[in-house]
């Protein structure tokens, strides 16, 4: 079972926000780089973005860049990931999972080497 627990998903309009946060009871998610991972119907998972836990670096896809924001809360036990300016293709399954170094998008490592998947949160956006 996976220790990640991902909410916040919703239906919403396209041109709207949602808040999503990743929690894993027990793990300190301040000691790892976490990343967020979107899966669009019928399509791979792919990710959107990572905090690292060294230097608080971030990191973003294209395709989210100025729309998304990543941040960690303050009792070091939380990850959010802010969905703003969302569009129809921002549908999908959101995951979050630790991704040393970032390495799917700073290194353009495949989401597929990460094993420990929780059950994800469903973002649903109409046009």
């Amino acid at each position: 079972q996976s220790q990640f627990v991902e909410s916040g998903g919703d239906l919403v309009q396209s041109g709207g926000s949602l808040r999503l946060s990743c929690a894993a009871p027990g793990f300190t998610l301040d000691d790892h780089a976490i990343g967020w991972f979107h899966q669009a119907p019928g399509k791979e998972r792919e990710g959107v973005s990572c905090i690292n836990n060294r230097d608080g670096s971030t990191y973003y896809a294209d395709s989210v860049k100025g729309r998304f924001t990543i941040s960690r809360g303050n009792t070091k036990d939380t990850v959010y990931l802010h969905l703003n300016s969302l569009k129809p293709e921002d549908t999908g399954v959101y995951y979050c999972a630790t991704d040393p170094f970032c390495r799917v998008l700073s290194s353009h490592w495949s989401a597929g080497y990460l094993e420990d998947w929780g059950q994800g949160t469903l973002v649903t956006v109409s046009s």
